[in-house]
C-alpha cells in the first residue's frame, strides 16, 4: 500500500487539540477494520516545524517535530492548525512560503481554527468561503474582505482547500478527509474506534447568538 504523505504544521503556542485531534484520526484510520492490529494507517503523518527544536504548545506541552520545512517529504495533504501562535505565524514568511508551495501540489490543504488566518495571509482563500474559531470570525472578515466568512458551518470543504471551526472541529475535518480519500465506511470506523460520534450534520456546534 502506498501511504498518503500527510503533514501537520506545528509552532509555538499551537493549540494542542488543533493538531492532536487530526493526528489521532489519521493515525487510527485503517482500510480493513478486521486487521486493525496487523495493518497500519494509510496515512503517513509528519509533524513539521520551521526548526527541529521542540515546540511549546498552548498549555506548555513540548513536542518534537518529525522534520523541518526543508526536510518534509512531498506531501499529499497538509494541515495547518491554529492557536494563539497564529497571531505571529500568520506573518511568518517562511511558513507562508511553505504553505503556498504545498498548496500548489497537495491534493488537500486544510486548516483548523485560526490556522485559516495563515491560509488567508498566504492569499489562498481569496474568492472562497471559509471559517475559523467563532471568536475570530469577524476579525477574519475584516482581514480578508475577498473571503466569504461562513458563520454557520462546522467545516467548509472546497475539496482542495478545507477550513474548519475551532479546536475540536479539526477532528470532524480530518474525518471528512478520510472519507474523501477512502470512503465514508472507513471514516466511520475510525470515529467508532475513537468512540467519537461521526458528524451527521455540518452545523456549527455552538450558538453564536448573544
Amino acid at each position: 500500500m502506498k501511504r498518503k504523505q500527510l503533514g501537520i504544521v506545528i509552532f509555538d503556542d499551537v493549540e494542542v487539540l488543533d493538531f492532536c485531534g487530526p493526528f489521532e484520526v489519521f493515525s487510527v484510520t485503517r482500510l480493513d477494520e478486521n486487521r486493525r492490529f496487523e495493518d497500519t494507517s494509510p496515512f503517513d503523518v509528519h509533524l513539521i516545524a520551521q526548526s527541529p527544536e521542540p515546540v511549546t504548545t498552548t498549555g506548555g506541552m513540548k513536542v518534537i517535530p518529525g522534520c523541518t520545512f526543508e526536510q518534509a517529504p512531498p506531501l499529499d495533504i497538509l494541515v495547518v492548525p491554529g492557536g494563539m501562535g497564529t497571531r505571529q505565524e500568520m506573518h511568518n514568511e517562511s511558513l507562508l512560503a511553505f504553505v503556498r508551495d504545498a498548496a500548489a501540489s497537495v491534493e488537500t490543504l486544510a486548516s483548523v481554527c485560526t490556522g485559516a488566518l495563515v491560509l488567508g495571509n498566504a492569499g489562498l482563500l481569496d474568492g472562497l468561503s471559509a471559517t475559523t474559531h467563532w471568536r475570530s470570525l469577524d476579525w477574519m472578515q475584516s482581514l480578508f474582505p475577498n473571503v466569504t466568512v461562513d458563520k454557520q458551518s462546522h467545516v467548509v470543504n472546497h475539496g482542495h482547500i478545507i477550513t474548519s471551526a475551532g479546536i475540536s472541529a479539526g477532528i470532524d475535518m480530518a474525518l471528512q478527509i478520510v472519507a474523501m480519500q477512502f470512503g465514508e465506511d472507513v471514516a466511520r470506523a475510525a470515529a467508532r474506534h475513537m468512540e467519537y460520534p461521526y458528524p451527521e450534520s455540518n452545523e456549527r456546534r455552538i450558538n453564536l447568538s448573544p
